[in-house]
């Protein structure tokens, strides 16, 4: 129980931060909908990833900066962030309660970390008898990490779809979130080529990711400022 707690309260948590930040809180079987197609679609995720990894590398490893940056975009961060866009879009295609700026926001938020947490039992369960450092080390990277991915993805949705239906916002809601997912999976990944390159680009790692979360906290504010104005 200890454990199960632990993979899953980080998602929990940041979960309960987004609702609690809408201040037309969504009906609870749409975001429980969400949360679940976000916990489904890691199986086909899965297996598409499995698929490209063995078309990419066989059943090696990739042995240079530029095999870890394919591998981080295009097992990790293009199929995740495909589903998740595609849940997203199931999720909102006919939901009429999809009527603010921030609701694209709380549902891929749901989104994502229904997927996150769900990956991170899997993690966590795993590592053995060094669960607790998985636990914590995931709790304060990879978990933020999908959140902030999720946060960018529904940011654009929602300005596609209230804002302007152009071609630069309808791009940016599936290509800021791989790009926000590839550089982070690539330097999260780095340290596994070299030890002494893993050092430096775990301090980029932490950069990145506190230029990241500015970046989705500006956005999250950005939507709920314009909800605001339309009351």
């Amino acid at each position: 129980m200890m454990i199960l707690l632990s993979a899953l309260l980080p998602a929990l948590l940041l979960l309960l931060y987004i609702i609690k930040k809408d201040t037309k809180p969504e009906p609870t079987s749409k975001v429980l909908k969400a949360i679940i197609w976000g916990v489904i679609i890691i199986f086909p995720v899965a297996i598409v990833e499995q698929l490209v990894d063995g078309v990419l590398f066989g059943s090696g490893e990739p042995v240079s900066v530029a095999g870890n940056i394919v591998r981080a975009f295009f097992t990790a961060a293009i199929p995740e962030e495909s589903f998740k866009l595609l849940a997203l879009w199931i999720v909102l295609r006919n939901n009429p309660y999809f009527d603010e700026h921030f609701d694209g926001i709380v549902y891929a938020v749901c989104i994502g970390l229904g997927f996150a947490g769900l990956e991170n039992i899997a993690y966590v369960f795993s590592s053995g008898e060094f669960w607790l450092q998985t636990a914590v080390s995931r709790a304060l990277l990879a978990v933020p990490g999908h959140y902030a991915f999720a946060v960018l993805m529904g940011y654009y949705y929602s300005k596609f779809h209230f804002v302007e239906r152009s071609f630069t916002n309808g791009i940016c809601i599936i290509l800021v979130p791989v790009l926000a997912h590839g550089i982070y999976d690539s330097l999260a990944m780095a340290g596994s080529l070299n030890p002494y390159l893993g050092g430096m680009t775990t301090v980029l790692l932490i950069w990145f990711c506190i230029r990241m979360h500015r970046r989705a906290k500006m956005n999250l504010f950005a939507m709920v400022e314009k909800d605001r104005m339309m009351v």
